[in-house]
């Protein structure tokens, strides 16, 4: 397949993939051999109770994986097996899921979630295969050519999954990858009871909320990330300053959402403080003052900036707010949702970052961008 046609909807089906094996098996603890069949559920009588929210769960949990899977096949001019393909896949994962969860006492597989996940992956599937025939995405591929560099599609992945790791609370707005004091927690706790804890390095101080202006500078740096990372891959200035725009406008609604799904509608804008008004909008002028970097400086400066931002942000403690976060998410339905945001926000920089840092080692130099 040319370079200039390959799809981001493969690397996003595998993320999709990967996150409904973290909800499936969440919380992976006090595996056990309950002594039946894995497979027994698929016979078992249907089940007495339901909610109208676990039929939702279960349909729309699994139709952006169908999308995906057939999309991917019809972007591969598999046209007449994308349906077939992405079903069973999704039926086949499905399937496997349940079957594990048999080992794990807090949860209860069931043929009707089975059943429903491939509904959901049918209809995500018959969605793309309907996209398709209408030509949207004939369309989404001439304007991906328009607007990206044939080599854009890692650079496309990060900033399609950086809205969704925004809704993850932070303690400081647009700040991902805040994993230092977690880490060290971790650490000492797996060292704990062995000559080795002797060896870690401790703080003689905790970590202390940022000043404002190292606030001001970790959210101008947070908004500005993902505009640098567009210019990457994005063909003209015009394009660009357009793109900005678009991102910095997402990154301050999914922060929003994140406030209001946290803390409630009446606090989604709470976090909008001055210091990070100002940040935001020194970030929209230093994207505009940028447009016309060129893609491999855009890749260096992407760099500096993630690793300016993390040194900064994990001087910060944790948000103090998290555990009263978790009881405000109902328990047993967005738990396991906070969980994977929660992840997504840890990693997305350092994703970042190793994407950077393979696109700077790479032999080719793109043009500058152009008016």
């Amino acid at each position: 397949m040319p370079a200039a046609q390959r799809t981001t909807a493969w690397p996003l089906a595998l993320a999709a993939i990967c996150l409904i094996v973290y909800a499936s098996l969440y919380p992976f603890a006090d595996w056990r051999n309950q002594g039946i069949s894995p497979l027994r559920f698929l016979t078992a009588p249907l089940p007495k109770y339901w909610t109208g929210f676990d039929v939702g769960a279960n349909l729309l949990g699994y139709a952006p994986l169908g999308f995906l899977l057939a999309l991917s096949a019809l972007r591969s001019r598999r046209v007449s097996r994308a349906v077939s393909v992405a079903v069973l896949g999704s039926a086949l994962l499905s399937l496997a899921m349940e079957m594990l969860q048999s080992y794990l006492p807090s949860r209860i597989p069931s043929n009707v979630d089975l059943a429903l996940n491939t509904l959901g992956a049918w209809l995500g599937a018959c969605c793309a295969w309907a996209l398709q025939k209408v030509g949207v995405v004939d369309r989404w591929s001439r304007f991906r050519a328009r607007w990206f560099a044939q080599n854009a599609r890692g650079a496309l992945v990060l900033l399609v999954l950086w809205p969704p790791a925004l809704l993850f609370p932070a303690s400081v707005p647009l700040g991902l990858g805040q994993v230092f004091e977690r880490l060290e927690s971790a650490l000492a706790e797996a060292l704990a009871d062995t000559p080795f804890l002797e060896w870690m390095p401790m703080r003689e101080l905790e970590l202390q909320p940022l000043v404002p202006i190292a606030e001001l500078l970790c959210v101008t740096l947070g908004a500005l990330i993902p505009c640098l990372l567009g210019y990457c891959v994005i063909r003209t200035r015009w394009q660009r300053a357009t793109f900005s725009v678009a991102m910095i406008a997402v990154g301050m609604a999914a922060s929003g959402l994140s406030a209001a799904l946290s803390y409630g509608p009446q606090h989604a804008w709470a976090w909008l403080d001055l210091p990070v008004q100002v940040g935001i909008g020194l970030a929209a002028v230093l994207a505009l003052a940028l447009l016309a970097l060129p893609r491999r400086a855009a890749a260096a400066l992407t760099l500096l900036a993630l690793a300016i931002h993390l040194g900064l942000l994990n001087q910060a403690p944790a948000n103090p707010y998290f555990a009263q976060t978790l009881q405000t998410w109902e328990q047993g339905r967005f738990i396991r949702f906070h969980g994977l945001v929660q992840w997504l926000g840890w990693l997305w920089p350092y994703a970042a970052m190793l994407y950077v840092l393979a696109r700077l080692s790479g032999r080719e130099r793109p043009p500058s961008a152009k008016t």
